[in-house]
């Protein structure tokens, strides 16, 4: 098992039990003490995890705790991939798409930088400098102003304003949660009210949100469940999580990181 596949074995059971203790990773996963207090080290220094004496506990998950960019970008890899490839299929050439600030839209951007002729409107530094760097001619790309956050997104007054004055066909939105009682949220009050906007610039809102999203609620609401034309997760998605996105947002797309299987629900289909 390479060291990364090892930290990210580590930080799942970290968040499934609460707590991990140093002598029982060292039985479960065959290596060393010495290795897994490394393996600690480098997730504690990500802010993922809290080292404590013999061990490490979950960092707090209250509706206001918002990780940074580098923090949340090393979290559930395989499944934000396999999502963004699924919803790049969405997107047409020639079509305009908003992304809004997030890894798991970052990681879209890569998939469509290969898309031509697309608009592209962001309020994220990083999506904006995925399609920099690409450098095609044939697509451009607005990045709003504002105020920056730790995510990188860039919000606020200046940023509000900007997006109010377009309109897109797609807004691809992440999101930090999304549960029945409060929809789909984030943890940073200013950031919410970039993202309303986007969802009002856009014909059609498709929201990409990994497994571990599911029952996490930030302290500001996006948009209701139903508002989603599509939802992309993944197969991980918990089977109550499915009926009621199946119940609420017009479809739901659940890709699989090991790339065998993919299902498409809908709320006609789930009836």
């Amino acid at each position: 098992m390479l060291a990364q596949q090892r930290q990210q074995a580590i930080l799942e059971r970290v968040r499934r039990t609460g707590g991990v203790r140093v002598a029982q990773l060292v039985r479960d996963l065959g290596v060393s003490d010495m290795t897994i207090r490394r393996d600690l080290e480098v997730l504690a220094e990500r802010g993922l995890i809290v080292k404590v004496h013999g061990g490490a506990t979950a960092t707090g998950t209250g509706s206001t705790e918002e990780p940074g960019f580098a923090a949340k970008s090393v979290r559930q890899q395989a499944e934000k991939e396999a999502i963004a490839r699924r919803a790049a299929m969405l997107v047409r050439p020639g079509s305009s798409v908003a992304l809004s600030a997030g890894t798991t839209t970052w990681t879209l951007a890569h998939h469509l930088v290969d898309v031509p002729e697309l608009t592209v409107i962001t309020n994220s530094v990083q999506v904006a400098d995925v399609f920099h760097r690409a450098g095609r001619p044939d697509q451009t790309v607005v990045l709003v102003g504002g105020v920056r956050t730790p995510s990188d997104a860039l919000v606020g007054p200046v940023a509000v304003a900007a997006v109010r004055s377009l309109n897109v066909d797609t807004l691809m939105l992440g999101v930090h949660g999304m549960s029945v009682r409060a929809g789909y949220t984030t943890p940073n009050l200013l950031e919410a009210e970039t993202d309303r906007a986007l969802v009002a610039a856009a014909q059609q809102l498709v929201v990409l949100a990994d497994h571990t999203k599911w029952g996490t609620i930030g302290i500001s609401t996006i948009a209701a469940l139903d508002e989603a034309g599509v939802v992309v997760s993944d197969v991980g998605l918990p089977e109550e999580a499915r009926t009621a996105l199946s119940e609420h947002a017009g479809e739901l797309l659940l890709a699989d990181p090991s790339g065998e299987t993919e299902l498409e629900t809908s709320l006609e289909t789930a009836l």
